[in-house]
């Protein structure tokens, strides 16, 4: 990537940063760099080729450093998974980008690589890699857009009272966790515990036949 594409798409996290990803134009893309739109084309021919950018230079970050490739496989993910969450704690918009936007860009197909190749390692019968990086993207996505929107937090009524504004028969599953959903929630470790989980999902798929 050239440094000059690099500035303008860093521009562009800087605009999703400063007032949302709805914010982010050609238009004031341009204003934000200092040139005329026409300008920026000879870099990202169109606005949908400037979030493809944005999708590869937010992936970017996920890239291990020189020598990480010879960590196990489980590692390699558990890294790839951190590193994707950490950038939608740095933005928080990015998840819903991530989402909406395949993987086309050389950064945004490495990072996909990284997922294929360690799953690959860990034994996994080729004909299930691409469905199970879909599954663990889709968590590490999902999971990274939840906490960012405040989908996983109490929210104005905290569980018990939410829990209250119906009969306890009509929600026989919550009357029954109720001690737990009263706990305070810790993301990281539910994080941790749900890499765990993958860790072991892909050993079972390793473990199995097709």
């Amino acid at each position: 990537m050239s440094g000059r594409r690099e500035e303008i798409l860093d521009a562009a996290l800087a605009i999703a940063d400063e007032r949302g990803l709805e914010a982010v134009s050609m238009r004031a893309l341009a204003e934000k760099v200092g040139v005329t739109p026409m300008a920026l084309y000879r870099h990202v021919k169109d606005k949908s080729a400037l979030l493809d950018g944005m999708v590869g230079r937010l992936l970017s970050a996920l890239l291990p450093a020189d020598g990480a490739g010879d960590q196990p496989w489980d590692e390699r993910l558990g890294g790839l998974a951190h590193a994707c969450r950490a950038v939608t704690q740095r933005h928080p918009w990015a998840a819903h980008l991530l989402f909406s936007r395949p993987a086309v860009t050389p950064d945004a197909v490495r990072a996909v690589d990284i997922i294929y190749t360690a799953l690959i390692e860990a034994g996994v019968p080729e004909a299930e890699v691409p469905r199970l990086e879909r599954l663990i993207s889709t968590f590490v996505i999902g999971f990274a857009a939840s906490e960012a929107s405040g989908r996983f937090a109490p929210g104005p009524l905290d569980p018990r009272a939410r829990r209250g504004q119906l009969p306890d028969s009509e929600l026989p599953g919550h009357s029954r966790l109720a001690p737990w959903l009263d706990l305070p929630l810790d993301l990281t470790a539910e994080f941790e515990a749900d890499l765990a989980d993958i860790r072991r999902m892909v050993r079972a798929a390793a473990g199995r036949e097709t």
